[in-house]
């Protein structure tokens, strides 16, 4: 089955070009590279030059036929490992990403245009602490004895659902492919992964490592396009969960498609969250909280990006300003630069869906928009697809670009007065992901949180997800909890009662 049995190297590569060279043309089944079976393929572009790095296999229902099947036949056996052998195997799994982290975050710079020093290391070592995380839990996989009579032992336990299939996304394809197949392993299923097509090769990567310590067949990756590979692994009659991170329009399709199995289904999907600013906070660490918040390093493209920010009348001015040199001080250039801080957007796509919200915000009447840092200067790099972060004032409630997830570099910052006023605003949203409360009144902090309509809620802090601790929104951003021990619990096993009459 496999035509090229060793295309990568076994040993960590940091020439990221070569490495995605290696990895072209082939899926990850059963435990090794296998092409794709219609022989198809698309471009990897290096959206900081425009040139093509590799070729990703093109998947169909055929390819994914083969990945369940293969995964159907592997999670038998997987599932009568002892949960803590699992959970070793994941723990070494863990190790072995650890040596290779810095390959994997150049590897990451490359195909996604993320700065190598301030995003990609970052995400790379939070992929191996998440396996790392997870792989602890084993034991964790308890059931409960239930009063019922004297004579009849009443007792729960958790059982693996199966085979899993998971739909990552472009952003941050490495943390957020770990957050659902680290539980799911551990948890006694296997899976079967569709790589988000603008960034298929770190994640390929990762599964071959992860492979050399796994049985084959318990970890599967494949890459291609939504409706031809993504959609016929939903509808799979062998999944039996699915877990996907994506867009809101796309993840009420595979809702509803989860909904015709009456399978189980974990969804997030995105957010608009408000970051709020009181005068009292500490200034200083209120604004670089800002450019954390924003994810300006990841050109804003980010599902807990804080793309409105409301600021407490006195401070306003004084806090725009402070933003605006900031980021203004931030070097927008090539993501293998150790020099950059801000790369590129992803696709030529997303690029013109950014300029589209700019314009339109420009045009509005009353409203400004603060252009800040500097387009790089490298001729190398005039074809790559960089735009200057926008921080816009002026702009009404009403307006889209408050409304909507813009996914790029763009915030909105807006003056308040009154708390419950903003509180409103706040909530006046279809998502619900996260919200962040920048104060040194803790009363007030605290009031707010517990009554601001989001997931995920931070108090002079603006942390990304984090192993440990629950992820997951309300709304329009999704259904279920990630990152956590209640998220294996709840969303990669099911609880079977059973009951022994001694009588």
């Amino acid at each position: 089955m496999l035509d090229r049995p060793h295309p990568t190297p076994a040993d960590p590569c940091l020439d990221p070009f070569a490495l995605a060279k290696a990895l072209s043309g082939v899926h990850f089944i059963g435990g090794g590279y296998v092409p794709g079976r219609n022989g198809q393929s698309f471009a990897v572009v290096n959206p900081a030059t425009g040139i093509e790095v590799a070729r990703a296999a093109e998947g169909d229902a055929a390819d994914v036929d083969v990945a369940v099947q293969v995964a159907s036949r592997a999670q038998k056996d997987w599932a009568k490992v002892p949960a803590r052998k699992r959970g070793a195997m994941v723990h070494a799994c863990a190790a072995l990403l650890k040596e290779h982290q810095e390959e994997l975050a150049r590897l990451i710079a490359l195909e996604t245009g993320k700065a190598l020093r301030t995003e990609s290391r970052v995400e790379a070592g939070v992929v191996a602490d998440v396996f790392e995380f997870f792989g602890g839990l084993g034991s964790e996989l308890k059931g409960e004895s239930v009063p019922f009579a004297p004579n009849v032992l009443s007792v729960t336990v958790r059982e693996p659902l199966g085979v899993v299939g998971a739909i990552i996304p472009w952003n941050v394809p490495m943390l957020l492919m770990a957050l659902k197949v680290a539980p799911a392993l551990v948890a006694g299923n296997t899976v079967v992964v569709k790589s988000a097509e603008e960034a298929p090769l770190a994640v390929l990567r990762i599964c071959e490592l992860m492979n050399r310590i796994l049985p084959p067949g318990c970890f599967n990756m494949l890459s291609g396009f939504g409706p031809e590979c993504g959609a016929p692994l939903v509808d799979h009659p062998k999944v039996r969960k699915v877990t996907f991170t994506g867009s809101v329009e796309t993840g009420k399709i595979v809702a509803r498609a989860a909904a015709n199995k009456l399978i189980p289904v974990t969804l997030e999907l995105g957010g608009k969250s408000p970051m709020i600013v009181f005068a009292d906070c500490d200034f200083d660490k209120t604004v670089s909280g800002a450019l954390t918040s924003m994810r300006f390093t990841r050109q804003g493209q980010s599902c807990t990006a804080a793309s409105r920010i409301y600021v407490e009348r006195p401070i306003f001015d004084r806090f725009v300003s402070a933003m605006k040199d900031a980021v203004n001080r931030m070097v927008m250039g090539d993501p293998l630069d150790e020099k950059t801080d801000i790369g590129t957007i992803v696709s030529e796509g997303q690029l013109e869906k950014v300029r589209g919200f700019i314009e339109e915000g420009t045009r509005t009447a009353g409203a400004t928009a603060h252009v800040c840092s500097a387009m790089p200067t490298d001729p190398a790099l005039r074809k790559g697809l960089f735009i200057q972060p926008v921080i816009f004032t002026g702009l009404g409630a009403d307006s889209r670009l408050v409304r909507e997830e813009i996914f790029g570099p763009v915030t909105v910052m807006a003056p308040f007065d009154d708390p419950e006023a903003v509180l409103a605003e706040a909530n006046d949203s279809e998502y619900g992901l996260a919200a962040s409360l920048w104060t040194n009144n803790l009363k007030v902090g605290l009031d707010l949180a517990h009554r601001l309509e989001a997931g995920l809620v931070q108090i002079n802090q603006n942390l990304v997800v984090q192993a440990n601790l629950s992820y997951g929104g309300v709304k329009s951003s999704g259904l279920g909890k990630e990152a956590s021990l209640e998220a294996m619990l709840e969303h990669f096993t099911h609880k079977k009662t059973i009951m022994v009459n001694m009588g």
